[in-house]
């Protein structure tokens, strides 16, 4: 039988690029195969997407060698129009892809432009909104969704095409975690029917178990193509490219256990410790309790109020009902919540970009309201979820320079405050260089730095890790506890769930418009009853740990608090 996909010697450098994004790749992809592709950012998982409809060569300017064959026809004979019916392809960047007035026109288009009869279309409409959870959404425009429902949206219109193969370029970056699972649920129906093939590059190993095989890039190269289970189980493979091992995997891994054995998942992983007659010791795991209390006692007085916060927007959407939430000088608290379940409306009174209809913010004390947003971003400073939409300036300096400027300092304030922000981000000496040559990391860090730069008392940072590989997300989270270790209050928002266990003191979860749970982390994340009813679930270490009845926050807390017989 003929492979679906078949790629030989792929090789291809873009224009004005010294190093090639892809050298030498081989890979076939037979007919239903579900094929995940992982690897480090700048590893050439994105090139290999636009190779298989086309796009490379017919789009992009670059030198390509080798050749890519879509059941049997080589892409350099068709045109992108022609391979767009089999090939259907999510972008990593999802929001340029959405063009359409509403959300059933955008899904309609697809069909539409391949001659789908109307009643056809209209069945395909329904279906697939129903399949990615935006019924009732038909009417609503692009602009005015959530990432995460704009990112559902974007799959939608590709599966309304019906292609043979679906390619998905990082498709849960913006979801939440039961979204995630949804999308993989979808890649599981489509996989039962043989007729579909799925290529879908991740970062979140929790998601890619059910995979058929997994491959992992490296500077252009494939480095593993083996059966998925087999390559989660190669825990130094993961982590030298640059994608996070199963947090039970890596954990067995750290106790010894050699790769055959390791669990994958918290059932086995709760089935294997009892085997070996581990456990938990009450008293170390007591510790740590203890220390997330102390923590507590340090923090100073109130820096952020809330009190009986509603937010309706000029559609009628009751985005916010009656919230009130304290945060105190020193937190770090991680805000938390389904897709449009108004935790950036939320985060955005704390600035002033959004203005109660009912209740009152204090920020510093005072009412937003009365403040205006240059004196608020003194107190408050906001990092907005795609760094794209807050550069503009030439050079990395005159970026980070824009709010002490404004704000009429001095010229050699301004370079002091530029020079202490770019140090804080790990950028020492790339002042001159253009911020759009850099890497999203590197971006995401010059945004940080322009908001340092005002010296705000509060930083927010919306999906601080989005689109980063393992260790950028990292390096990022590594930055941003620095930055509170030194005296910022950092408010997070995020659906990374390893994120907020591993780097954050408290955490609130919006549903609904309201506060449905908060507390420290640990206290959170023990409520996983209550998480999945606002569709999230904690990391996979941690439903380990509750499984045994104590709750852990990282793979290091599960090692300090095990004891092994004898």
């Amino acid at each position: 039988m003929k492979p679906e996909v078949s790629i030989e010697g792929l090789g291809y450098r873009y224009r004005g690029q010294q190093k090639p994004a892809l050298d030498g790749v081989d890979l076939e992809v037979a007919e239903g195969e579900f094929v995940v592709v992982m690897g480090p950012s700048g590893s050439g998982k994105s090139t290999l997407c636009v190779s298989l409809n086309g796009l490379i060569p017919h789009f992009f300017r670059g030198k390509m060698e080798g050749e890519v064959r879509v059941g049997g026809r080589s892409t350099r004979e068709g045109k992108v129009g022609e391979f767009a019916q089999e090939v259907g392809l999510v972008f990593q960047d999802f929001e340029a892809q959405l063009f359409s007035t509403n959300v059933a026109l955008e899904v309609a288009f697809g069909p539409e432009n391949f001659a789908v009869g109307r009643d056809e279309m209209v069945r395909r409409v329904e279906r697939v909104l129903g399949e990615v959870s935006l019924e009732g959404f038909e009417n609503r425009t692009p602009a005015t969704l959530s990432g995460g429902q704009k990112q559902r949206l974007a799959i939608a219109s590709v599966l309304a095409i019906e292609p043979r193969i679906l390619c998905l370029d990082e498709p849960t970056t913006d979801l939440d975690p039961i979204g995630k699972l949804g999308i993989f649920e979808i890649a599981e129906d489509l996989k039962d029917r043989d007729d579909v093939t799925l290529i879908v590059v991740e970062h979140e190993t929790e998601e890619t178990l059910d995979a058929d095989r997994i491959i992992v890039l490296r500077e252009g190269k494939i480095v593993a193509d083996r059966p998925a289970r087999e390559v989660l189980r190669d825990v130094e493979l993961l982590q030298e490219s640059s994608v996070m091992p199963l947090q039970v995997t890596r954990y067995f891994h750290e106790k010894g256990l050699w790769q055959g054995q390791l669990p994958l998942t918290p059932e086995e992983g709760v089935a294997e410790f009892k085997r070996r007659g581990w456990r938990v010791s009450p008293d170390r795991h007591r510790e740590l309790v203890e220390a997330d209390g102390s923590r507590e006692e340090g923090y100073g007085e109130p820096v952020i109020e809330v009190d009986g916060l509603t937010h309706r927007y000029p559609n009628g959407l009751v985005a916010l009902d009656g919230v009130d939430l304290t945060v105190r000088r020193g937190e770090f608290l991680a805000i938390l919540g389904q897709n449009g379940s108004g935790k950036t409306t939320l985060v955005k009174h704390f600035n002033g970009l959004l203005k109660p209809t009912e209740g009152t913010v204090l920020a510093g004390g005072e009412k937003t309201t009365e403040q205006g947003l240059r004196r608020l971003g003194q107190t408050v400073g906001y990092v907005f979820q795609n760094p794209d939409h807050q550069i503009f300036s030439d050079t990395v300096s005159d970026e980070v320079a824009f709010g002490p400027k404004i704000r009429g300092m001095k010229e050699d304030e301004i370079e002091e405050r530029v020079e202490e922000a770019l140090a804080a981000v790990s950028l020492e000496g790339r002042g001159d260089e253009d911020p759009f040559g850099l890497t999203k990391g590197e971006r995401q860090r010059v945004a940080v730095a322009s908001v340092l730069a005002v010296r705000p008392e509060v930083l927010i940072l919306d999906e601080p890790t989005t689109g980063l590989d393992y260790a950028e997300q990292r390096s990022m989270m590594d930055l941003v506890r620095s930055l509170n270790e030194a005296g910022s209050t950092i408010i997070a928002v995020t659906h990374t769930m390893w994120v907020v266990a591993e780097y954050a003191h408290r955490a609130a979860v919006v549903r609904d418009g309201k506060i449905a749970l908060q507390g420290t982390v640990r206290e959170v994340f023990a409520e996983e009853d209550e998480l999945r009813d606002a569709s999230l679930r904690p990391p996979h270490i941690v439903s380990f740990g509750n499984a045994l009845g104590y709750p852990v926050l990282s793979v290091e807390e599960m090692l300090r608090v095990t004891e092994e017989e004898g």
